[in-house]
């Protein structure tokens, strides 16, 4: 199925799903402050602030993303010449080891599938939030036996951990020779805080220290604020696309 003709080069619309948690609000925040469109995917509306369901740039879908067919996928992002993901498992016994299991990646393997454009159109962006726990290839960042085991054990006891490694495959090793797919980017925040982000954020295409013995930090701030310096920054798209960069708080001087 193929999303019906958008002009991409006038659109300025984002569609977020997530936008009611932590970090999904702040980057709603973020894409207004750019002047920015932006639709979000809610199941119940009050969990958006009223600053941000009232706001006149911002357009409200009530539903459950994964119980939408796929007309009414395609509907959604028909009219979004980007993407952006922040779903996340609610961290609660039943968020983590309860259904769905694969909520990220069903999301994000649906939206890159409605999202398909003919060819001579040009492509839109999506945007993935993951973790610096995901590798952007095997042994990335794995030192120490003791990084390993620890990772292994996560992926086989910890459903989110596996669900967003899935999430981010789905994206990477997706291929279509009918349609083109859109252009994509997962960025890996290390540790997530609500802490009062720095003005500045640091990206690295591999992470710098590892996530499980020596994690760094990243505010949620800073993760909006990359994301949506992405989806509206054509050079840095242009940098980071087909990518999975790491982000941290700027370290002091």
């Amino acid at each position: 199925m193929r999303a019906a003709t958008v002009d991409r080069s006038t659109t300025q619309r984002t569609l977020v799903v997530g936008a009611t948690g932590a970090t999904g609000r702040l980057l709603v925040e973020e894409l207004l402050n750019r002047g920015i469109e932006v639709k979000a995917v809610v199941r119940s509306p009050d969990r958006l602030p009223k600053a941000l369901r009232e706001h006149p740039l911002v357009h409200l879908e009530q539903a459950r993303l994964l119980e939408l067919d796929d007309k009414a996928m395609i509907r959604l992002v028909e009219d979004c010449d980007s993407a952006a993901s922040c779903l996340g498992h609610n961290l609660t016994w039943k968020g983590v080891f309860g259904p769905p299991y694969r909520l990220v990646t069903e999301a994000i393997r649906r939206l890159a599938t409605a999202m398909q454009v003919d060819p001579g159109d040009n492509p839109a962006r999506l945007v993935l939030m993951s973790s610096a726990g995901i590798r952007d290839r095997p042994g990335e960042g794995l030192g120490t036996w003791g990084e390993r085991i620890v990772l292994g054990a996560l992926r086989l006891l910890v459903p989110p951990h596996a669900d967003n490694e899935r999430a981010a495959d789905a994206l990477r090793d997706r291929s279509d020779p009918d349609a083109r797919g859109p252009e994509w980017c997962i960025v890996r925040p290390d540790t997530l805080s609500n802490a009062e982000a720095p003005e500045t954020y640091e990206v690295f295409p591999s992470p710098i220290r590892s996530a499980i013995f020596d994690a760094g930090h990243t505010s949620r701030r800073n993760v909006a604020r990359f994301i949506a310096d992405l989806l509206t920054d054509r050079q840095l798209w242009e940098r980071w696309k087909g990518r999975m960069p790491v982000v941290y708080d700027a370290r002091p001087q």
